[in-house]
């Protein structure tokens, strides 16, 4: 992992993980200008609230619920709910 790739990761999906920030701080004392320049503009984005601490979830658990949700249950438990 290089910092730029954790930084287009953070930035695309809007998430950093714990173990990512532990890693960007244990190697900042290896870091080029750039890669500093680069942390720094993450450190900022996450205190604007632009990037925030969490998990990232895969893209195939996020299709997997929407199948669910848009395909599955429909037929399933909620098709036979009888109307108020």
């Amino acid at each position: 992992m290089t910092v730029g790739q954790l930084f287009l990761a953070s930035l695309s999906s809007g998430v950093i993980s714990p173990s990512e920030l532990s890693w960007l701080t244990a190697q900042q004392d290896r870091f080029s200008r750039l890669e500093e320049a680069t942390a720094l503009r993450l450190g900022r984005l996450l205190d604007q609230g632009t990037i925030q601490l969490g998990c990232r979830l895969s893209p195939t658990k996020l299709h997997h619920a929407a199948v669910r949700d848009g395909w599955i249950e429909p037929l399933g438990r909620r098709r036979h709910r009888r109307p108020a």
